[in-house]
Parts: C-alpha cells; structure tokens; sequence
C-alpha cells in the first residue's frame, strides 16, 4: 500500500526548510506501514486570503506528495480564528473577519487548493466545528497549559513588546486555537511555511498535554515573488495567480530574476529528481541561455494549471506580443464618445485605478499608441478613427471613436 521509508523520505525531503523531529517523522511512516493505516497530513488554510498564488502552492505541492505516497490530506478552514486574525510575521493586529466571510473565503480557498490536490484523500473540515463549542472554562483550562514567557519567544510578539507596540490578549490565544485544530483531528503532521514555526510547535506542546502523541512540524521555505526581492504576495503585485489566465501566467513567469528559476522549479513545479539535476547543469552552463529556462518553466505552469495546449498558446502569443511585436488576437474593443486626454481615457476604460496612476504610467514610458511612445499626460487622442493603446507590458486596448466624436 505504501512506498518503503527511503522512497517516501526522498520525495517528502524535497525543497523542505526543516523537519522537527525528522526521527519521529521516520518512526510514524514505519508504524503507518507495519499498521496498514494513512498518516494524517494537516494543513491549516488562511481563510483571509482566498487567491491562491504560487507561494500558496508550495506547501500545498508538500501535501499532494503525501497523498500520492497514499497519506490523507486534512484542510482546516480557519473559519474561527480568522475571527482573531493570526498575528504572523505582523508588526500590528491583523483585522478579523466575520464568520460569514471566513466561510466563503474558506469554500474559494478548497476549490483553487484543489487544483493542486488530489480530491480522493482529502477532507476539509472548519474549526468552528469545534472551537465555537468550548466554553469559558476550557479556554481557561487551555491557556494554563502555556506561559506568557514562552509566548514572548515568538519574534514578532517580542519585537511588538520591546517596541511598545499593543500586543492584544486575544492574539496570544491564536497558537493555542490553532494547536487545539491538531488535538481535534488527532494530526499526525502538520505543514506549513518557515513563518509559522511557533505555531506548529505549539501544537505539538498542546498534543502532548492532552495525552496525545505529538505532531511532527514539516516546514517549507517562503517563496519569493516575481520581483526577486520580497515574499511573493497579491499586495505587492509580485505573484503569479493559480487562477490567472495563462497568457498572464506565462508572461509573468518570464519576468523573474534568473536567480529564481531552480528555486521555482523545485518547490512550484512536479518535475522529477532527476529533471532538477539536468536543470541544475543547465543554469551552471554559461553556454545556455537562462531565458529559455524560464520559458520552459513557464509552460510547465501553464499547463500544470490549465493545459499543454493553453501552454502552446500562450508561449506563441506571448512570441507574437514581444518578439514579433505584433498585438495579441483577442484585443478587447473600446468606443469613446467625445475628445479626451489620454490619461483620462487610461482610467476610464479601467487600465489604471486613477488618472494619478495613469499619468504615472504615462512618464515612466509604460504607454504607446500604435506602437509610439506617449509622452504627455496631457496629450488628446490621436486624429484616428481608430488605434491599439498598450499600456504596461501586457494590456492592450484597440480603441474606436463613435460617430458622435467627430460632431463634438
């Protein structure tokens, strides 16, 4: 039923931070053979970010090793403590949110997770289920199995109190709700990012108070977005969406730094060992061009979330946009009425949230007209019946006037 232990070590080392403790991991895998019975794999889901971009996918890939070595899979919606809102890696409170809100955040992060796991051994399960049924005194009874000191170890606690910053009662409550979702599915592994440590190893404390054997903590190392420099994230416009189309996946992936490309290989893709090793040499090889790495490594994301088709298209429009500088074949159309500036017409027809944006855009070169660099924010339409305005590297518009125009 199970691969042997070196089999399944091999592929659950892959790409992983750390371990703790790698021996108990070892040791549970050996009972779970010898017993015939799948280890629980546990995930806790922030329900506050419900677009799942690559770094998400990182430790969802760690989870769909383990089904594919025959585990089960445990997503725990944090539908009730993201009514706290975890304090990770924050300098300040993070807003809560409404159970209302978690929920349906919850259901749009399992059905994008899905994408990347199997749907056979997979369970989700909100830890309201059980979280919303203790009563003051277990939490009472909770709290005193952890001290404030050993709160005060977590660094983002520490750095708030030395600063001064507010560190709300509530918060220090986070790692032991979360601790209480691996006493109630009895987790047997729980993953996630290296900024989640003290968390993780909180639940193995609580396990073991409540006479459990503890979780083992498998952490996964943080991905960084598009721009080389910070963790990817929607908020800083550095990541490349599970649900993007893959004209954007594409183009966004060829966008990374060179410095990325194995990195992203080996934690966002399902290539093989020995796959990473040729890509290895190929990076070391000054004779290869690193460009055609990553136009590679883009189609293999492309088509790990849409198709290998989508993944041809993608890879020859992109060819048509930016090497033989040609407009790409489903130009949206959009009709204007009266004269108008060029930023004005920017943010109406939605390419940039503001004109303010729009005039930067303007003077950092990021818009042509048929193929011409505007420079003036202020300029009015061209004396065209009709012209494609690209703005940024990838948006183009073709751009027609009414008949009204001309009568203005």
């Amino acid at each position: 039923m199970f691969p042997p232990i070196n089999e399944q070590m091999d592929l659950i080392k892959r790409g992983v931070f750390e371990i703790i403790p790698e021996e108990d991991l070892v040791k549970k895998l050996e009972h779970s053979i010898k017993t015939k019975k799948p280890l629980n794999i546990k995930l806790g889901c922030d329900p506050s970010r419900p677009d799942l971009h690559l770094g998400h996918s990182v430790v969802l890939r760690k989870l769909r090793q383990f089904q594919d070595l025959g585990h089960q899979a445990t997503l725990i919606i944090g539908d009730f403590t993201g009514m706290i809102g975890d304090p990770s890696g924050k300098s300040k409170t993070r807003p809560s949110l409404t159970l209302a809100e978690t929920r349906k955040n919850g259901q749009s992060y399992f059905e994008q997770a899905t994408k990347i796991l199997s749907s056979q051994r997979v369970t989700m399960q909100y830890n309201s289920e059980w979280l919303d049924k203790m009563s003051f005194a277990d939490v009472i009874r909770l709290a005193s199995k952890y001290t404030v000191a050993r709160m005060l170890e977590r660094d983002d606690f520490t750095i708030r109190y030395k600063a001064g910053e507010p560190i709300s009662v509530h918060e220090f409550l986070y790692p032991l709700a979360q601790a209480m979702d691996s006493v109630a599915i009895h987790a047997d592994v729980e993953l996630g990012g290296t900024d989640q440590k003290f968390n993780l190893l909180v639940g193995r404390d609580i396990q073991r108070e409540f006479g459990q054997e503890p979780q083992v903590t498998l952490m996964m190392p943080i991905l960084v977005g598009t721009d080389g420099v910070e963790k990817m994230s929607k908020s800083l416009d550095n990541y490349i969406g599970v649900s993007d189309t893959p004209k954007d996946i594409y183009g966004k992936t060829l966008s990374i730094p060179d410095k990325l490309i194995y990195q992203y290989f080996e934690l966002a893709t399902d290539v093989s060992k020995k796959e990473l090793l040729e890509i290895k040499k190929s990076l070391d090889n000054p004779k290869i061009n690193p460009r055609d790495m990553k136009r590679t490594l883009a189609r293999t994301f492309v088509r790990m979330y849409h198709s290998q088709e989508a993944a041809t298209g993608a890879e020859e429009e992109f060819d048509r946009i930016f090497v033989e500088k040609s407009i790409p074949d489903d130009i949206e159309e959009f009709t204007v009425n009266a004269p108008m500036t060029i930023t004005a017409l920017i943010a109406e027809a939605k390419l940039a949230t503001s004109k303010g944006e729009a005039r930067r855009l303007i003077d950092q070169g990021g818009v042509s007209i048929d193929g011409e660099r505007v420079s003036d924010p202020n300029a009015l339409l061209p004396d065209k019946s009709e012209f494609i305005l690209k703005v940024g590297k990838r948006r183009f518009l073709k751009v027609k006037k009414s008949l009204t125009y001309t009568n203005s």
